[in-house]
């Protein structure tokens, strides 16, 4: 079974310091709007396409023409690489931690394709992973340029993998790796398995109350993720995350909250741990 790993970018394979939000806010500045747009409203897990519509919104009341949108971005793509070599310069930005040899695990892996989905434009997303030593990794994928929905997007990317795999719906798996629950959601949406970054920009209350199959700090203990793309097996010899054969009694809990099977990170087991207590105390 041949396996697509979809990745998204800000906040799961790299911390790029902001620099795309710096860049938004100068470029509706540059088009005569006001300064700090971006503080008006929330960027995280959303498309460019609708992070910028809603960004010239907020700064001139009505919704951009194409010819603006496209100004926009322009003005943004201009100013995006400098922002970068800021961040960088001044150590603000950096890559998720354990990231480089996560990839180059999968990369030599047969029957894995490695695919971008990601809410930046196409131009961004290369431009943003640039200092990250990484970008090599990722040929094609699905850009937020295109689209608003965020699941409309996966589903691009999704395609593009198809066609570059060659094989029909029934010969892959997809799996969806981000840090909001608006990838959890757009995971789901099409059936596809979700898995989750904590040092991103998620906010872990939301990312826990929409269950993805798998949470974790970050790439640096790859087992968990190995075992939930099915690349390695449970040294336990269960299947962790099923409700047939919950691994855990914490599991089984976690299960009968959400709804849904998962792999507990250890940190993220401490906390199952304390709202099982806390539940009983209550009782």
């Amino acid at each position: 079974m041949k396996k697509i790993i979809l990745f998204d970018v800000d906040g799961t394979l790299v911390k790029a310091g902001g620099c795309g939000l710096k860049a938004l806010n100068k470029a509706v500045l540059k088009m005569g709007g006001p300064d700090n747009i971006c503080s008006k409203f929330e960027l995280q897990g959303s498309t460019d396409r609708d992070n910028f519509n809603r960004a010239f919104f907020s700064a001139f009341g009505r919704k951009p023409k194409e010819k603006e949108f496209l100004k926009l971005k322009q003005s943004y793509l201009e100013i995006l690489p400098g922002e970068v070599n800021e961040a960088v310069k001044n150590k603000r930005y950096q890559n998720i931690k354990g990231v480089e040899k996560f990839l180059e695990y999968l990369s030599k892996e047969e029957n894995i394709v490695l695919v971008l989905a990601t809410g930046n434009f196409e131009e961004g997303a290369y431009l943003k992973l640039a200092p990250s030593g990484i970008s090599h990794y990722f040929s094609f994928g699905g850009f937020g340029g295109d689209y608003e929905r965020r699941e409309d997007m996966i589903e691009a990317a999704v395609k593009e993998a198809k066609k570059f795999l060659k094989c029909e719906e029934k010969e892959f798996q997809v799996y969806v790796i981000g840090d909001t629950e608006k990838d959890v959601q757009a995971a789901k949406a099409h059936g596809y398995h979700s898995g989750i970054v904590l040092d991103g920009f998620g906010d872990p209350k939301k990312l826990r109350s929409n269950a993805p199959e798998l949470i974790a700090d970050n790439f640096s203990d790859m087992v968990p993720w190995l075992m939930w793309l099915g690349l390695k097996k449970d040294p336990k010899g269960v299947s962790r995350g099923s409700y047939i054969c919950p691994d855990t009694p914490i599991e089984h809990a976690y299960y009968g909250m959400t709804g849904m099977g998962s792999f507990l990170s250890r940190k993220d087991f401490k906390e199952m741990e304390k709202m099982i207590k806390k539940a009983k105390v209550k009782k």
